[in-house]
């Protein structure tokens, strides 16, 4: 993980993943979403960062809502 440059002292430092999101191993995107829900909670709901963090935490949890339709449409594909 690279440290964020962006990141002041008032600001939560969420380290970037070594990869795009999208080719983040299920436990690294399960980390990163737990950094970036603990810096979410860490700040002042109207800091200017708070847009950043909740768009790095909705693109997350996108990929996560889409690898389980994909594991549940291959559990259901296995069961017809």
């Amino acid at each position: 993980m690279q440290p964020n440059p962006e990141a002041t002292p008032a600001e939560p430092a969420v380290d970037q993943p070594p990869h795009p999101t999208h080719a983040l191993t299920t436990y690294e995107l399960r980390d990163y979403r737990r950094r970036l829900e603990h810096a979410v909670k860490g700040i002042p709901a109207d800091a200017p960062v708070q847009d950043l963090l909740r768009r790095k935490l909705d693109e997350v949890l996108a990929e996560q809502a889409e690898r389980e339709r994909i594991a549940e449409r291959a559990r259901t594909a296995a069961h017809a």
